[in-house]
């Protein structure tokens, strides 16, 4: 999947500054293992790391063209042959089998409108020495991260903040609106956390030249009349799913599937298995998460009422999957310097805890086996998996709708320096951002009552909180140099999905209906009607007891940085009540979890982080 970066300055020569690009770029050593380069002309170094998956001898990077046009480039374009015979009639003659310098060429040949003949996950960077400009391209669903941070004589860039940061004209400053960011599950479009550092949006394009920065979106989601029957619709979502999954198994390294057990992963699981068996190729290999003793101790609770096993290897049975079970302990959930390594990779605290650290355990485990992986991604928000979609009351709350349940931080133990909170006002903060999400949803004319609102919480979940997603899902699995495609993101199908009516999407009264009748002829029964199940975590107490531990071991050590942002004495009565007589372990453990993420976060050298006062 590769990681990108780079410094533009109009300034000064870049010329001899191949080495502050190589800084920048190492940071970025994970996200593309198996090899570097850097690219430096007048005023511009572009810097690469990595992870060879299409045309592994030929796709060096960074890559240059006709002496015209050079390119540091991540992601994968799923139509790059089309795209390529198309160029080839155009006279373009290729010296790789990339798609990266399909890429580029359609730069040459179309210029900035190439963005709109891309299908895929990337983002990339394209220095013009025809125009001396700099264009920063994102993916429409924001599949892939890029980040940018103006200076004073042009910008830098980078995959990950991280990047950036390892410049010395970028400081690591978290401001007031960064925290805020950190500590609510709000995603701002185009934020970036550090202070003077954004995102590019996804669908956006940035141009950088000598007069300044500017700004396009080239694609966002559309309000679109539905005209097509039921009965048209599941046919056309399958014959997208079909084509989608074909074209993103396409790799010259080994592939595999994310297996849950749960309507989406086994579908994309299905599916594979069938594109490669008319190919004369497989079986697919699938992996799925579990911890130890899960299954056999398993306890029902509000979000999950079965445990995921056996509904996985009833998908692999079916569907002759080379399946493994991929087995987290308890102790490698606890352990600090997993948790450390999750905060490094995220750039900040996760608000999930061990929902990173396993997903992180097992992207090291498939990583040993596969160097690509298909993952469900998105489809929850897409055709409305959550109770969030089916209950008026969370449907209709005036606040996100994945916040109505809890509210603002949940309904755990309040472990934050409640002058902090003051300070911070994250209720105002939620407000304004869900406000200012409500008027970006496209409506059409006429559309009124429940049709009007649930294309509001479609809207609010694909642009508001699949970023969250795709940006744990990206950190975790890159971390580790696996990269992970989401067939549900293609921007087709969401287009196609999104304006189709919610009464369609729910049309036999269950969640996911239109998936469902998609494409429950490739699932075993109780696979295609099995009740929604969120992504597992431990259940082991021994976690709680030791994540406990930790903490009190932090505050053993007297003032650290982390104190300044907990409530020492409500952290104190947290570590200390057993967990047998917790009478809410889970917001307890998620709560301490966050606390310790802090503290991992706040152990980083050089990061500056301001309270309000």
């Amino acid at each position: 999947m590769c990681g990108i970066a780079g410094w533009v300055d109009f300034g000064r020569d870049l010329r001899d500054e191949g080495e502050a690009g190589r800084a920048m770029a190492d940071t970025l050593a994970s996200r593309g293992p198996d090899a570097s380069g850097v690219w430096v002309d007048r005023w511009v170094v572009l810097a690469h790391r990595r992870l060879s998956v299409i045309d592994v001898e030929g796709g060096v990077q960074p890559m240059e063209v006709e002496g015209v046009a050079a390119m540091t480039y991540s992601g994968e374009v799923y139509n790059y042959r089309e795209l390529r015979a198309e160029l080839e009639d155009h006279g373009h003659r290729f010296r790789t089998v990339s798609d990266t310098e399909v890429v580029l060429r359609a730069y040459l040949q179309w210029g900035d409108s190439l963005v709109d003949r891309l299908n895929g996950m990337y983002a990339f960077a394209i220095w013009d020495r025809r125009t001396h400009e700099l264009l920063l391209v994102r993916d429409r669903m924001g599949i892939k991260p890029l980040f940018y941070y103006p200076t004073p004589g042009g910008v830098l860039f980078g995959s990950e903040p991280k990047a950036i940061l390892a410049h010395p004209l970028a400081t690591a400053v978290v401001g007031r609106d960064g925290l805020r960011e950190l500590l609510t599950m709000v995603k701002t479009p185009g934020h970036g956390i550090y202070d003077g550092m954004h995102e590019v949006r996804p669908g956006q394009l940035v141009h950088v030249g000598a007069g300044g920065i500017t700004l396009r979106r080239y694609w966002r989601l559309e309000a679109l009349e539905h005209v097509d029957d039921l009965e048209t619709t599941v046919a056309t979502v399958r014959s997208l799913l079909e084509d989608i999954v074909r074209r993103q198994l396409v790799s010259d390294v080994p592939l595999c599937t994310l297996l849950s057990g749960g309507l989406d992963s086994s579908v994309l699981t299905a599916l594979a298995a069938g594109a490669l068996a008319e190919r004369g190729l497989g079986p697919v290999r699938s992996f799925a998460v579990d911890f130890a003793g899960y299954a056999e101790n398993f306890q029902p609770d509000a979000l999950r009422e079965t445990p995921d096993a056996p509904y996985v290897h009833r998908v692999a049975d079916h569907v002759s999957s080379a399946h493994q079970d991929i087995l987290v302990s308890t102790a490698d959930l606890a352990e600090p310097a997993n948790r450390a390594a999750v905060v490094l990779a995220n750039d900040g605290p996760p608000m999930l805890g061990e929902m990173y650290t396993s997903l992180y355990l097992l992207f090291k485990a498939v990583r040993r086996g596969s160097t690509v992986a298909l993952s469900g991604e998105s489809a929850d928000e897409l055709f409305g998996g959550y109770q969030q979609f089916h209950e008026p009351r969370l449907a209709y709350a005036d606040t996100f709708p994945w916040l109505s349940r809890t509210g603002l931080v949940g309904d755990r133990p309040a472990l934050l320096d409640p002058a902090l909170l003051d300070g911070l006002d994250l209720a105002t903060y939620c407000a304004d951002s869900y406000r200012d999400a409500l008027a970006d949803v496209p409506q059409l004319d006429g559309v009124t009552g429940h049709e009007r609102r649930m294309r509001e919480v479609c809207h609010l979940y694909l642009t508001r909180f699949v970023p969250i997603l795709l940006d744990r899902k990206d950190r975790m699995s890159m971390a580790s140099g696996l990269e992970v495609r989401v067939p549900f993101c293609d921007h087709r199908l969401v287009q196609y999905v999104f304006n189709t009516p919610w009464a369609m999407k729910s049309f036999d009264g269950r969640e996911k209906s239109l998936l469902r009748a998609a494409a429950k002829d490739l699932l075993p029964e109780s696979v295609a009607w099995r009740k929604k199940s969120p992504y597992p975590v431990t259940q082991d107490p021994a976690y709680a007891s030791a994540v406990r531990e930790e903490l009190a071991k932090v505050l053993a050590r007297g003032t650290t940085r982390v104190s300044s942002l907990l409530d020492v004495d409500a952290v104190r009565r947290a570590v200390e009540l057993p967990v047998a007589e917790d009478p809410a372990p889970m917001a307890t453990r998620l709560a301490i979890e966050q606390a310790l993420s802090l503290n991992a976060w706040l152990a980083q050298p050089g990061l500056d982080v301001r309270l309000p006062h």
